[in-house]
């Protein structure tokens, strides 16, 4: 959490059993769908009372008419249903208007929980319906929340009996930092050993700039910037260094 008010806003609503419409916003990997399971768990929800729909896949206007007006129309096993729209940022304009009329004429009976990585794609009308959960780390909480991840990882990997190298560990954590899923799926590809130790460190930080620099020479610039977007270490620094050496072995070789 971003604080403790925004702690105590999560906890009046378990409380409470109710939640008003949600907005989550914040980078990948952050634990936006974890807080909407964790709330679906914790206010006691009725299976068949929860829709989820990847926005990024089902995006349309006739998707919003067809699958969620025909879900939210009925009448709840519960309290209420809920529509989780995961990727709510992909939803097209269009969709996104049809969407706002179906949360009002429904807000008695279902809620709606949007997540999105970029909040400024959706329309101010959404914005307004929606009670705004931003996943931000603040620059003076990050140590204390890498810290006590870095706990966590440990217990993970303790329960799992693989050994491991804590600066090895560090490494990939700064490497994917604050993307908390990423760092556990490349925990889980580096543990397949048994062992994470400090060969994985060459791994980390060398193969993935050879990857960028085969995808420059060979002018694939669309792999350059997926290669941005997924794997750009925190230290820019070493990058660039990388990447300037290897410029005399590509006019050596031309």
């Amino acid at each position: 959490f971003r604080d403790e008010a925004q702690r105590s806003q999560v906890k009046t609503w378990i409380k409470d059993k109710t939640i008003p419409h949600l907005l989550f916003s914040g980078n990948a990997g952050i634990g936006k769908m974890t807080l909407a399971k964790l709330l679906f768990n914790e206010l006691d929800l009725e299976p068949l009372d929860i829709l989820e729909i990847n926005a990024s896949r089902t995006h349309s206007v006739d998707d919003v008419r067809d699958k969620i007006v025909n879900f939210v129309q009925m009448i709840p096993f519960g309290d209420f249903k809920v529509v989780l729209l995961d990727e709510a940022d992909y939803l097209s304009p269009n969709a996104q208007a049809a969407l706002r009329g179906v949360m009002e004429e429904y807000h008695t009976t279902a809620r709606f929980i949007l997540t999105c990585n970029y909040k400024n794609r959706l329309i101010p009308p959404l914005h307004s319906r929606c009670s705004v959960v931003d996943f931000i780390i603040p620059n003076d909480q990050k140590p204390k929340l890498a810290n006590k991840f870095y706990a966590r990882v440990s217990d993970i990997l303790n329960s799992e009996n693989t050994t491991f190298e804590p600066r090895a560990v560090a490494e990939l954590m700064n490497k994917f930092f604050p993307d908390w899923r990423r760092v556990l799926n490349e925990l889980q590809r580096y543990s397949a050993s048994g062992t994470i130790d400090a060969g994985v460190l060459v791994n980390i930080s060398e193969s993935n700039i050879n990857e960028l620099i085969q995808s420059l020479k060979d002018k694939e610039f669309t792999n350059v910037r997926k290669w941005i977007v997924h794997n750009l270490d925190n230290d820019a620094v070493r990058i660039f260094r990388r990447i300037y050496d290897s410029l005399y072995d590509c006019l050596l070789y031309k």
